[in-house]
């Protein structure tokens, strides 16, 4: 069975800390507050080499930008070294050197622009479909019960706490036991906390 969470945001662990002192004085138990850091997105370590994703959702489709790169750099390294070639009226082997030289040059430089335009939209595509997440910062949770899941919100307010969020959870001696911060959080609006009965 899991049980009902409320949690909000402070910039700093006083801050946290003078909270949680506030909603003791308020009958909250102590085992049922915990107070700590949320690492910033990305950050979390998730996987053994870091991060919390395995790929970036907005490089997946850097690598076509990469290829349709290579194919027109290359071409237009070719124009150009064909041009250089005419021009300068170059001795063979100087202008097969200069032709590859400026073909494979273009390539290069034409894989960068097309896998960077890519990775640039998919990002914004990424973040257009993706839930909120949630912000670093020092959390306060605490196990509430419905009839005082309000009054924990309002303290949490008054104490200056940012993106106050309820979940259901496991609360295991004194702490939230199956906190991830990964998963996007679910404020606690006024209309949307149980009523104070």
């Amino acid at each position: 069975m899991s049980d009902a969470i409320i949690a909000g945001r402070f910039d700093s662990f006083a801050k946290a800390e003078t909270t949680a002192s506030r909603l003791r004085a308020q009958g909250v138990a102590e085992e049922d507050l915990s107070v700590f850091y949320v690492n910033p997105p990305g950050q979390h370590a998730t996987y053994p080499i870091g991060g919390d994703t395995a790929v970036d959702p907005g490089a997946r489709r850097s690598g076509l930008g990469a290829i349709t790169g290579v194919l027109l750099g290359a071409i237009g390294g070719a124009v150009i070294g064909a041009a250089l070639v005419t021009i300068l009226t170059l001795s063979p082997p100087v202008s097969l050197f200069v032709l590859v030289f400026s073909t494979g040059l273009g390539a290069y430089a034409g894989s960068l622009v097309g896998a960077l335009s890519l990775t640039r939209s998919g990002r914004a595509e990424a973040r257009g479909g993706r839930s909120p997440v949630r912000n670093a910062g020092v959390l306060l949770a605490a196990h509430v019960e419905p009839g005082n899941a309000g009054l924990v919100c309002d303290v949490l307010r008054k104490g200056g706490a940012r993106d106050i969020e309820r979940a259901q959870g496991h609360w295991r001696e004194g702490r939230w036991a199956d906190f991830d911060p990964l998963a996007p959080p679910v404020p606690a609006g006024r209309e949307g906390e149980p009523s104070r009965a």
